[in-house]
């Protein structure tokens, strides 16, 4: 497959000032930051489908950058493109941009969620709500964005009464369905409450009932080589960290156990693509186009 650019998502900017599809420079704020929110929406899903790596793969920043080379009538429309390297360039990433494609999609069902009154995506980073919130802040009095992603959905509009209805999720805090494990060092046995710290500087409120606290108290004597594990609703801050259960469907004890190895460690796919575009292109076109058939003379010259 050739280099080219595709297409995967739409803004359209609807008012009076955006007549005769002109583009007011205010505008470029709503680009910008709706680039910010794709962006960090990829960025979350990945970490979520890949919990044991810490480094995002080589390249990922390209692969969800948005590029707007073209405006369109409609009022303003403005197309927003990705630039899909060849197959070539592709030994270890996909071809086609599916974190993006999925981001994308994700901010979609948000705003259409809001609109309908309906609860935010649980999958949709808790820290972004204020970002995501603040979008449309250029925004005037009969000014709309619709958002319009690739296929037969209708778009979404973004105004000043959808930006009022997320501002109200950004106050309050937001719940979700969650799994985490912690070492427990504090607990009150006579009100049933304890807390799971997750890292040094993290912990979560939870309480218990008569028929967990033998399993509580287990954890806290034990926190040593034990660690608890909870599942269930829980309250996150607008800044996407978890602070309290409030509903807990699971409790169970785990063994503290020395990893082999670090986990979060880059594969070698991601180091040699790392080190791939660290050299600049125009080094690259200076080997030799024989190397790959010819390379004991390269490295030690012709044989007697």
């Amino acid at each position: 497959m050739p280099s080219q650019w595709r297409e995967v998502v739409r803004l359209r900017f609807c008012g009076e000032r955006f007549r005769d599809h002109a583009l007011d420079l205010s505008a470029i704020t709503e680009l910008r930051q709706f680039q910010e929110i794709v962006a960090e929406t990829a960025k979350a899903l990945w970490r979520s489908a890949h919990p044991d790596r810490e480094r995002l793969p080589a390249h990922f920043e390209e692969r969800t950058r948005l590029c707007l080379r073209r405006i369109e009538d409609g009022s303003a429309t403005a197309p927003l493109e990705v630039y899909i390297e060849p197959d070539e360039q592709c030994e270890f990433w996909d071809s086609e941009p599916i974190e993006l494609n999925e981001a994308i999609a994700l901010t979609y069902r948000v705003l259409e969620s809001v609109g309908a009154g309906r609860e935010i995506p649980e999958e949709f980073p808790r820290r972004l709500i204020p970002t995501i919130a603040d979008w449309g802040r250029t925004l005037r009095e009969g000014d709309e964005i619709e958002l319009q992603t690739t296929g037969d959905v209708l778009p979404v509009r973004v105004n000043q009464a959808l930006r009022k209805r997320l501002t109200s999720y950004v106050e309050r805090p937001q719940s979700t369905v969650v799994e985490l494990t912690g070492e427990c060092v504090e607990a009150d046995i006579r009100h049933g409450r304890f807390q799971i710290w997750i890292d040094p500087q993290t912990s979560v409120q939870a309480t218990f009932d008569a028929t967990q606290e033998d399993l509580v108290t287990s954890a806290l004597k034990e926190h040593h080589s034990v660690r608890i594990r909870v599942r269930g609703a829980a309250d996150f801050s607008p800044d996407g960290k978890a602070s309290r259960f409030t509903n807990i469907e699971s409790m169970e004890l785990v063994a503290v156990e020395d990893e082999p190895f670090d986990l979060a460690s880059p594969g070698i796919e991601e180091e040699l693509s790392a080190i791939w575009a660290d050299v600049p292109a125009t080094e690259w076109a200076r080997l030799p186009v024989d190397l790959t058939d010819n390379l004991d003379e390269y490295l030690y010259g012709a044989a007697e």
